[in-house]
């Protein structure tokens, strides 16, 4: 049984980029959008507190995004814990409920685009029996221990002595079991930035036995490690060892350092290789928000870099903190001219 789940795991992404054409299109910042559509996000739940005041805004950026050519929405839970949600008065089966609705919502969209994809006049207009439409997956997100915290630290990966392994898989333990149960296709484990919680994840994916495939996406401040200062090969190599684990990659990473990473990560794993940078900003935890920094891209230069990414070896493409439809249409629009 065990060998049956693993092999099925490790088939779902290779078939899925096979449908894809080689390569797949993930989406891109989720709380910007929310943002830009009038949500108020400054509160420790982040872009999670829109699965409680506003989700009909949720499923409107998953739609933006799927109508933008995005082949795996992420789901609005990567600062949705039941620790935060506790911490906010709600109770633990009404912040389990939240969790899973983030999913249910992503599914939502996804068959909202598929419904109009078969409506006559619509843009994604695709005649039944002609054409298969697009695959979309849905992919529910698992952000860091320091995202719950709420302080910056998933830009660092500093924890502190006090926090060990076995804190980390206690912390995330309850939201991977329904998180896996919920109907999403994968897990993102996102914006990891430490090897002790990359070892964590991939630890309860053996020990619970998770049926469901997940993919370890790691951030890097210089392009050489990850946040915290742990080599991006040992991380890597841990995410590769993980049987459940069907892709490796960096998100929320400025865009000039993901051409070396994706170089490193391939010495370290044969695994699909998943990219979706930041805009090139740097987060400011005192003052959480964005500041401009060197390095900042526009979209037209963010896309440019989608050539010389594919050629190092990644096969999965999308965006993260900062970017937009707009980014994620013109990723789509550079990967449907390669063969």
């Amino acid at each position: 049984m065990e060998l049956g789940i693993v092999e099925t795991s490790s088939r779902l992404m290779t078939d899925f980029l096979q449908k894809c054409g080689g390569y797949a299109v993930v989406d891109g910042g989720f709380a910007t959008e929310l943002e830009r559509h009038g949500a108020d996000l400054n509160d420790p739940l982040w872009s999670a507190k829109c699965l409680i005041s506003s989700p009909h805004l949720v499923r409107k950026v998953h739609l933006d995004y799927l109508h933008a050519g995005a082949n795996i929405i992420i789901t609005a839970s990567y600062q949705a814990t039941i620790q935060g949600f506790v911490a906010k008065g709600l109770s633990e089966e009404e912040a389990e409920l939240l969790l899973r609705r983030s999913v249910e919502i992503a599914c939502e969209a996804r068959e909202i685009y598929y419904d109009k994809c078969t409506t006559k006049g619509s843009l994604d207009y695709i005649e039944s029996g002609n054409v298969s439409r697009r695959p979309v997956l849905v992919a529910a997100s698992i952000g860091s221990y320091g995202a719950y915290l709420a302080d910056g630290s998933e830009y660092s990966g500093k924890y502190g002595d006090a926090v060990s392994l076995k804190t980390l898989k206690d912390f995330h333990r309850r939201r991977l079991q329904i998180l896996a149960k919920s109907g999403a296709d994968l897990i993102a484990f996102e914006t990891i930035p430490n090897k002790l919680e990359a070892k964590a994840y991939a630890e309860l994916l053996e020990e619970e036995e998770m049926n469901i495939p997940a993919w370890f996406s790691f951030n890097s401040k210089d392009g050489i490690n990850v946040v915290s200062g742990d080599s991006i090969l040992e991380c890597a190599s841990i995410a590769d060892s993980c049987k459940r684990v069907v892709a490796v990659g960096i998100n929320c990473t400025p865009p000039r350092f993901i051409h070396g990473l994706v170089l490193s990560i391939q010495k370290a794993t044969s695994k699909p290789i998943v990219i979706y940078p930041n805009s090139g900003e740097t987060y400011n935890a005192e003052l959480k928000q964005w500041v401009k920094s060197s390095g900042v891209v526009v979209d037209e230069d963010f896309v440019s870099c989608i050539g010389k990414w594919r050629e190092a070896g990644a096969s999965l493409f999308g965006g993260c903190c900062r970017t937009t439809p707009n980014t994620i249409r013109a990723i789509s629009r550079v990967l449907s001219k390669y063969p």
